[in-house]
């Protein structure tokens, strides 16, 4: 006997959860791309995506995922042999630095590993370091999905005015944009990623870049561009098909529409707050099940350093995927799997999970996920502290 059988819940870091508004805007037939509706709704679309990452910069979209997003990045910024200082916090820093390296981009690396945070002094030392000015960007993602650490870019761009080096500041918001607060103006960034599937609640397929004045300036003569990833034509385009170098995903962008309205409606910094007390309540959870079982802890030591889109944990393996595979089969919740904590193949990595909180996803959701994995550990025999639930209830209570 299953209890799977209903409605799931996907509560993995992205794809999310996707709102019956989008998915109901997405359901109809395909329209006209050369004139009338379709054009006229997209250019309502560039404001809103501005006023989501807080800038005025420009913006260009491309039909892809993030890792599309990145090349995109990479093929505007550098020109081949040009140097990136990479600063790394898990694993999509590191695939963003091998990204650019199989482009032809110099790669300067600063791993601080899977569950420390930025150490600015060390990132200020690199670059005062780097005496002939060979880094032209500092690549950085804002929240990395796997490990579930966020940086504090605005602290991350004071280090690098401190050092006194003129390179770009690029900063990967694909985990957290519409999700954890972000303001690419007011802390310095000049050029912004993000995709389509998580905060911004839309189907995987389509890649976000932001870019500043300084970053088109800088960036002018960079030979890695090719006609398709060219930021310029898009962000500058004058008729609609060269937004997209051809057919627009025009699904997609009935989707965004209202997703984008969604988040106009309940407001930037209410989808801020709500992702604020829906994580600390996953951590409320966590803190009393470890109390019981010193196995189980949140890969963050501290709160602040703690994305509010995606919480990583650790059980002790086999525990994390033992309860991952009882809470999707037997009761219909998908958690997500412990990316990049461990080599593949390697046993450790059945001891963490993450618990994805992002997108349109509110106190039953989250409140009925965590339920569902105190259910699991009780019927698995995964010792754990008692509380877990009442605590993050607590939580919920306070700030709603």
């Amino acid at each position: 006997m299953s209890l799977a059988n209903g409605r799931p819940y996907l509560a993995i870091p992205g794809p999310s959860v996707m709102p019956d508004r989008v998915l109901a805007a997405m359901h109809r037939a395909a329209p006209n791309i050369y004139e009338g509706a379709l054009p006229d709704m997209v250019a309502t679309l560039w404001p809103d995506l501005k006023a989501v990452a807080g800038t005025q910069a420009s913006v260009a979209a491309y039909i892809g995922n993030g890792h599309a997003a990145w090349e995109a990045v990479n093929a505007n910024m550098f020109s081949r042999g040009e140097r990136a200082l990479v600063i790394a916090v898990g694993q999509f820093g590191l695939s963003w630095a091998n990204s650019a390296r199989a482009m032809g981009i110099e790669v300067e690396m600063l791993d601080f590993g899977k569950s420390t945070p930025v150490d600015m002094a060390r990132v200020e030392a690199a670059l005062r370091a780097d005496r002939e000015g060979r880094i032209k960007a500092v690549l950085m993602t804002h929240v990395d999905t796997a490990s579930t650490i966020r940086t504090d870019i605005a602290a991350l761009r004071a280090a690098m005015d401190a050092s006194g080096h003129d390179a770009l500041l690029a900063v990967d918001c694909i985990a957290s944009l519409g999700s954890d607060e972000y303001h690419m103006d007011a802390w310095g960034v000049d050029v912004t990623v993000a995709a389509s599937q998580k905060g911004l609640m839309t189907p995987p397929g389509m890649g976000f870049v932001w870019f500043s004045d300084k970053a088109r300036a800088a960036c002018k003569g960079s030979d890695l561009r090719t006609p398709y990833w060219d930021w310029t034509a898009r962000a500058d385009a004058v008729e609609f098909w060269q937004q997209w170098d051809g057919t627009a995903p025009t699904h997609h962008l009935f989707g965004l529409r209202e997703a984008l309205d969604m988040i106009k409606e309940e407001g930037l910094p209410n989808v801020w707050a709500r992702h604020d007390t829906l994580a600390r309540s996953v951590w409320a959870a966590f803190d009393c099940w470890s109390a019981g079982n010193p196995a189980i802890g949140l890969n963050i030591a501290h709160p602040a350093d703690r994305a509010r889109a995606v919480t990583a944990a650790r059980f002790g393996a086999p525990h994390a995927t033992r309860l991952r595979e009882w809470c999707e089969h037997k009761a219909g919740v998908t958690l997500g799997i412990g990316l990049g904590m461990a080599p593949a193949g390697d046993p450790a990595s059945h001891g963490f999970l993450r618990v994805g909180h992002m997108g349109h996803v509110n106190a039953h959701m989250t409140l009925g996920a965590l339920a569902v994995m105190e259910a699991g550990m009780i019927a698995l025999n995964i010792p754990h502290g008692a509380g877990g639930l009442a605590a993050a209830a607590s939580v919920v209570a306070a700030r709603a």
